[in-house]
């Protein structure tokens, strides 16, 4: 009676207004919320391993609640590499020989949670160029054949229009085509024509019908990543190298994978892009225009991105005379860029070798291409295409390798149009003297790094410029 007596006295007294609610979420919970404590008292610590392609790894300790972008930030700095937008974090699943790139706000630690820990899977630092590729040119990302629009979109809607439609909320376009599917449980693959919609992907039951009673459902994305088949045909038995599938967040076994494969590089690229900007939205978008926005604390500092120049900023000049001048001539300011990169490879030479003979020179400009990185001593044709995919199938990227048919030559391996091609290199002699030549010997060269400067300024006979190198670096 006491205690009934205590309680309803307590329950007579007027409640006060709380002046400081913020600091009260609940009655039962602490007087001060954990937001409002120190971050490093609530924020636990873990070591992760990062490799790079050498296969060196490096140990970092990170916060719990640290993301791709943020770990890439890191390594950044401490190896002292400049940031130009497209380091990033590779998951590799070496047991089932699949592989993708961790969006820049994906938090590490969670996916390093789904691991099984038999299966040894490695995170990977390198270059992925193609990553934001598709807000720069969709042109090249969502051919029109596979692509359309809802009905109620009258008016046509230009590529700048279709990526608008895939971060709006209201409409989706759908993409549509046909894909190879590996049965679930059987080592066959059937061809079925597919449509992506926002609700998920399905397949027709009867041809190319989109009918509702002929959709059949095949995969949603919210509870499951999307890795890119490494492996080719090896593992899986796919009847193309262009394959890509759908593992759920929890599940560590091949049972669980849902499997794809296109018939050529557009269809995947088409894809695989369309499901990332209808998996993360907006998110995409945000994560290509602030590269450098981490979450508070994780970043280590707050840099500034480096300023880059144009090239149709850049003009030829002529400081010979008095007076310097604009080289208007298109061909004589090609001329004059092949002389002075003679001229300052001699220099070179001179220098590198004043108390030495020509033999040695002539050596020196034989193996002076080892030393750059975008050399890749003795690596085979399919190494070198799982080398330029990795980095991204984006115009201009390349990288320079012994030819193993002709062990004299060297191979140029370029991606281009979503493809990647092969020029061979070829050496000439010509009054004793040893040159390179990638046309015939219309275009000359001392060594392998005049052709590779010469080429990343001008098209000449390849399909498009050198921009981006392959390289392997060491952490």
């Amino acid at each position: 009676n006491r205690r009934k007596k205590k309680d309803d006295n307590t329950l007579e007294i007027p409640s006060i207004p709380n002046p400081f609610p913020e600091l009260c979420c609940s009655p039962f919970a602490s007087v001060l919320s954990a937001s409002l404590l120190p971050k490093a008292t609530s924020r636990k610590k873990q070591v992760i391993k990062v490799y790079s392609e050498d296969d060196t790894s490096r140990g970092l300790e990170v916060p719990s609640d640290i993301t791709a972008r943020d770990v890439c930030q890191l390594l950044i700095l401490k190896n002292h590499y400049i940031d130009d937008h497209s380091w990033t974090l590779f998951e590799q699943l070496t047991h089932t020989g699949l592989g993708r790139a961790i969006e820049d706000h994906e938090l590490v630690m969670e996916i390093q949670s789904n691991w099984v820990m038999e299966e040894e899977n490695k995170l990977y630092f390198r270059k992925n160029y193609a990553k934001y590729e598709f807000f720069k040119n969709p042109l090249s990302f969502f051919p029109d054949h596979m692509i359309s629009f809802p009905s109620e979109t009258n008016a046509a809607v230009n590529h700048s229009g279709i990526l608008q439609m895939f971060l709006s909320s209201s409409t989706y376009p759908e993409i549509h085509g046909y894909l190879h599917a590996k049965e679930q449980g059987k080592k066959s693959w059937k061809k079925l024509y597919f449509l992506l919609r926002r609700s998920g992907l399905y397949f027709s039951t009867k041809g190319t019908s989109k009918e509702p009673r002929h959709l059949q459902f095949f995969c949603e994305f919210s509870n499951s990543d999307m890795y890119m088949s490494l492996t080719g045909k090896k593992i899986s038995g796919a009847p193309t190298n262009y394959g890509f599938c759908f593992k759920p967040n929890k599940s560590g076994g091949t049972r669980d994978l849902k499997q794809l494969c296109a018939d050529d590089e557009q269809s995947r690229t088409c894809w695989m892009t369309a499901i990332r900007l209808l998996k993360y939205g907006m998110q995409l978008y945000q994560n290509y225009m602030q590269p450098y926005q981490g979450r508070s604390g994780c970043s280590p500092l707050n840099i500034t991105p480096m300023r880059s120049i144009s090239e149709n900023s850049l003009v030829a000049m002529d400081f010979s005379g008095h007076r310097s001048r604009i080289i208007e001539n298109p061909t004589e300011a090609l001329s004059v860029a092949v002389e002075e990169g003679l001229a300052w490879r001699r220099r070179g030479c001179l220098r590198l070798n004043s108390h030495g003979s020509p033999i040695a020179m002539s050596n020196m400009g034989m193996s002076i291409h080892r030393s750059q990185s975008w050399f890749h001593h003795k690596i085979s044709r399919e190494e070198a295409q799982r080398l330029i995919l990795q980095h991204g199938l984006v115009d201009g990227v390349f990288l320079v390798r012994d030819s193993q048919s002709n062990p004299k030559t060297f191979v140029l391996s370029l991606s281009h149009g979503l493809k990647i091609k092969h020029f061979q290199i070829v050496p000439l002699e010509d009054d004793g003297k040893l040159f390179y030549t990638l046309d015939d010997g219309h275009t000359r060269f001392t060594d392998l790094i005049q052709l590779v400067e010469f080429y990343q300024l001008n098209k000449g006979v390849l399909p498009c410029k050198l921009k981006h190198y392959c390289a392997r670096i060491a952490l």
